[in-house]
Formats: C-alpha cells, sequence, structure tokens
C-alpha cells in the first residue's frame, strides 16, 4: 500500500469516541460506510463530525462498518477525484446498494496537477487493497468493461455533457407545470455519451423527485428505450442506485399502453435512442397508433428526446430530419443541442473521418493512427483468431456482422459462413448484456446486440449485401441481399423506398464500425470491395 493507508472500525458512537484525535481528522480523507448489503462513499476535511453527522442519519446509521482512507498528500481534489472512482467501481462491482447521490456541479472532478498519480496509481493500491481484504469483488479492469460501470449516473461528465446536464434539468424545473408539453432535442452521433449524460440527468431527476424542497418533488418520471439490452443495462444499474427503480425505466410501447390505462400524464420522459421509436403501427410490437414518439407526447409533461439519424435501422422506425420536425414543431421551443466531441473511440479525426466517408460510399485511403489500432484482413477467420487474441489481452473484444446472413428467431442456431470461419450469431439472455458474457467470443454479434454499447476490439464482417463499383471506386449497396427482412418491413409513407433501405444497410455499418475503443478490424465479403480495401 505504500503511503496510502485503510483503517477500519465499527460504526457506532461509542467506537467514534474512542478513536483518539489524530492529524487525519482535519485533513482530506476518503472513507466508506458499509454493511453487507450497502454502502456509501465520502470525503471530508472534518472526520469525527462528518460521522457525527452519518450517525444522526436515518438511513446511514444502518450500516455497520467505516473506513478511512488516508495519504498524506491528499488534497480536496484528489480527494474529490477518488471518491467520484470508488462510487463508480462500487456499482459496477455489483455487490452493495449504494446510499449515494449525484456528484454536484461543484464538486465535478477535474484536471489538476499530477492527477495521473492520484488517478492511477494511488487509486489502484485502494481497489487491490480493498480486494485483498475481500470487501469488494472484482479486479478494475473487469470493472471497467462492464456496460454498468461505463453507463453509471455517477460517471465523471466532460465539461460539455456537464452543460447539457445542468440545462436538461433547467428545462425540466421550468416547465414542468406548463399547460402544453414541452420537448428537448439531444442530437449526436455514435460514441458521443449520449446514453451516459441521460443516466446521469435521470438519476438527478429522480433525486428532486423525493426531495421535499425540489420543484420536482412526487414528479413520476421515466426513462425510456427501444433497445433490450440496453434496457437491462439500465434496470441492473437501477438494482444498485438508491434513487432508482427498475419500474422508472420501460420499452415505448409498454408506457404508452401503461399511460393510455391510467389516462394520467408522466411528468418527465427521457427517451434515449429516440431513432429506434416506431414511426407507423406495429402489431407484432402491440402498438396501434400512428407514430411513438407523438404518443409520448400525448402522455407525458416534458420529453427529452436523445436521437441520431444516422442509427436509424428500420423502416418502421424510420426518422429524418423532416419527419421529426413536423412532429415536434409545436412543442419545441429551442435549437437542438448538438454533442460532438467523441468518447467511444480512441482515434484520431482521420479514422472517423474515414469511416464516416466510407458509410457515405466513398473508399479513401487507409489512414495511420499510432493510437488506434485499424486493419483490413483478408479472411474473415483470421480476423475472428485475432479479435480472440484481443479479447485474451483486453477483454470485451468481439466480432459482428451486418444482417447479411440468415437469422430467425425460432430457437434454432444459424451461422456465418465466411472462407474458413463459421460462427454462430448471438445467443440471448434476460440478464447479461451478450459481450459481457464470455462464451460469446464464439459467436458473430448483430446490430440489434451491440447498437449503444461499447468494445475494445471490434471485428466487422461486412456482407454480401456491402460490394465494390469498380467503375465509380465507390462502395454498392444490393439490398436484395440484406436478410433483416424485418427491417423492410413498412414502407408506406416513405418517398423514396429503395434509398430509404439502402440507408439503412449504411447506417448498420456506421453503428458496427463505432464499437471499438481500441481498435476496428474489417473484413469484406465480396471480393472485389475485399482487394480494394486491402489495395489502400
Amino acid at each position: 500500500m505504500g503511503m496510502t493507508e485503510l483503517k477500519t472500525w465499527d460504526f457506532n458512537k461509542s467506537t467514534l469516541e474512542s478513536i483518539k484525535n489524530d492529524t487525519y481528522f482535519d485533513y482530506p480523507v476518503v472513507y466508506f460506510l458499509n454493511n453487507n448489503t450497502t454502502v456509501y462513499i465520502g470525503e471530508t476535511v472534518a472526520f469525527k463530525n462528518r460521522m457525527k453527522s452519518h450517525l444522526n442519519n436515518i438511513e446511514r446509521k444502518k450500516l455497520e462498518k467505516m473506513t478511512l482512507i488516508i495519504h498524506k498528500e491528499f488534497h480536496r481534489s484528489a480527494t474529490y477525484n477518488i471518491e467520484t472512482k470508488l462510487i463508480n467501481y462500487f456499482l459496477g462491482d455489483d455487490r452493495y446498494k449504494l446510499q449515494n447521490k449525484s456528484q454536484t456541479a461543484q464538486s465535478v472532478t477535474h484536471n489538476y496537477h499530477n492527477k495521473e498519480f492520484y488517478d492511477k496509481e494511488i487509486f489502484n493500491d485502494i481497489w487491490k487493497e480493498l480486494l485483498k481484504r475481500r470487501v469488494v469483488n472484482n479486479p478494475a479492469h473487469v470493472i471497467e468493461n462492464r456496460d454498468i460501470f461505463k453507463l453509471s449516473p455517477f460517471k465523471e461528465l466532460s465539461m460539455t455533457q456537464l452543460e447539457l446536464k445542468t440545462k436538461i434539468l433547467e428545462v425540466c424545473e421550468e416547465h414542468i407545470n406548463d399547460d402544453e408539453t414541452f420537448i428537448y432535442m439531444i442530437k449526436g452521433e455514435a460514441g458521443v455519451g449520449k446514453s451516459v449524460v441521460l443516466s446521469s440527468v435521470f438519476n438527478s431527476i429522480q433525486e428532486r423527485a423525493a426531495d421535499k424542497n425540489s420543484n420536482l418533488h412526487q414528479t413520476k418520471n421515466f426513462l425510456l428505450v427501444n433497445h433490450s439490452e440496453m434496457l437491462k443495462t439500465y434496470k441492473n444499474i437501477a438494482a444498485n442506485v438508491k434513487f432508482l427503480k427498475k419500474n422508472n425505466f420501460d420499452k415505448p410501447t409498454s408506457f404508452i399502453n401503461k399511460q393510455k390505462k391510467t389516462a394520467e400524464k408522466a411528468d418527465i420522459v427521457l427517451v434515449d435512442e429516440a431513432h429506434l421509436l416506431l414511426s407507423r403501427a406495429d402489431v407484432f410490437n402491440n402498438f396501434n397508433e400512428d407514430n411513438q414518439l407523438e404518443e409520448i407526447i400525448k402522455h407525458s409533461k416534458v420529453v427529452i428526446v436523445v436521437y441520431d439519424e444516422k442509427q436509424v435501422l428500420k423502416l418502421k422506425s424510420y426518422w429524418d430530419k423532416e419527419r421529426l420536425k413536423k412532429i415536434v414543431s409545436g412543442y419545441q421551443r429551442e435549437e437542438p443541442y448538438v454533442l460532438r466531441e467523441q468518447f467511444r473511440m480512441n482515434a484520431g479525426d482521420d479514422v472517423i473521418d474515414w469511416i464516416d466517408n466510407f458509410v457515405e460510399k466513398r473508399i479513401g485511403r487507409l489512414p495511420k493512427d499510432k493510437l488506434y489500432d485499424f486493419k483490413i484482413f483478408d479472411s474473415a477467420k483470421e480476423m475472428h483468431d485475432a479479435i480472440v487474441e484481443k479479447n485474451k489481452e483486453h477483454g470485451l473484444s468481439r466480432v459482428v456482422s451486418t444482417f447479411d446472413y440468415e437469422h430467425k428467431k425460432d430457437g434454432e442456431q444459424y451461422f456465418i459462413r465466411e472462407d474458413s470461419l463459421e460462427i454462430p450469431w448471438n445467443s440471448t439472455d434476460t440478464k447479461n448484456t451478450w459481450a459481457e458474457k464470455s462464451e460469446t467470443i464464439k459467436e458473430a454479434g448483430s446490430i440489434y446486440t451491440i447498437q449503444g454499447f461499447d468494445l475494445n476490439y471490434v471485428g466487422v464482417i461486412l456482407g454480401p449485401s456491402v460490394t465494390y463499383d469498380e467503375q465509380n471506386d465507390c462502395l454498392k449497396i444490393i439490398t436484395e441481399k440484406y436478410s433483416d427482412t424485418e427491417a423492410f418491413r413498412g414502407k408506406d409513407g416513405i418517398e423514396d423506398v429503395v434509398r430509404a433501405k439502402e440507408q439503412i444497410i449504411l447506417n448498420s455499418i456506421n453503428v458496427l464500425m463505432k464499437r471499438g475503443i481500441k481498435g476496428l478490424y474489417i473484413f469484406a465479403s465480396d471480393e472485389g470491395l475485399r482487394e480494394r480495401l486491402l489495395e489502400i
């Protein structure tokens, strides 16, 4: 442990009185209180006074142990930093329910002198000691690959993200009692941290709903997402966070049908991945109205909509600027907030630009990036083998594919076959997200499994629908070869159906290629495209 010291006592009045005065009583320290099921994490410069205050707190005094984390070089910036990290790692460890509230704008972690020393060396020492003492269950690197850690509502936000969070909370407070529904739109492409902001915002809203002094006290609020894998993650977070309940999270159809029965308006509704909302009736999904966004607006007082038209994947959920504008124009009083800063991919602008050009059918020279592993493969088997090796080294590395190979929901196993690779499509289960299960390294993920989630390394199979136009030196999309027949149902009301189908395939490529934090590998099934990519 070096200069870092952890001291643990029973958490009660007599123990506190028996602890002799010491230098750390008026010095910046980090601490946590816990019993077998619950934890509270904090930092203070007045340890004894803070503990006395906690002993007078109805919830806090149920905790049984207090642990003090001491370092002679601690200062307030460092203790804020370590407190925030401990909150996120305890959540990701999935052992305790957290009693903590959201960090405020005043206490947000910022940059400071020698931050890396505290952020990495000191924190790693602390976490290893907690593992050694069996206070926590998982090493830090395991937690860092978990979706509940990445979507934690306590995550440190960038200044831009914090600005957006503050703005959303302000409009909720300001418009909660309006006669007309108020809509606030947030736009951002894959990897800019839209869901992280939404997770943080929703937790703060629910804290205010429990606060008698807040304008949002006793409001009934929901976070909706039309994505089964993402819904699992939100509900898993809710199981371990004090102010969140699993029934605060729902799918749009379920929410709409419940609100119709109660004939009451929800107060604040946050819609994540709004580009997945149905834009027409769909009997299969038990949705009988014309448009899910219209129905959500009808049944809510304030609606926060997060979307990216580049992630539209089905004709029955087909959104473009004009369609959105037509629905929200009567309720939207401000321009959409645009998030641009890329958080997922550790890649330079050249790599992002190459992908953006590629999904607009332009094939540019492959950029070189010292910090990002970007490769084209001649063999699907070799690419999968490389991903398996990266998974052993970094974890959370998977092969994914465009929906160009048969895949039905009939309980049977279906395979992707390319050169000497034969790999089954992804399995599903009710609790865990696909990529977090170790056995799925032997499977290929679909767009519906991986959308919204991170991978460390992603290997993308571009199937038979993605080909090469030699004459014009560009991509050529053959929609007839796309096997996701469900994606092309519901074309009524769409003017250029051929273009819309092509755009759906290009959108799916964009989403798949922007999953990897550390690297992107590509294999093209079409021989002409493969040769062209290898050539550049």
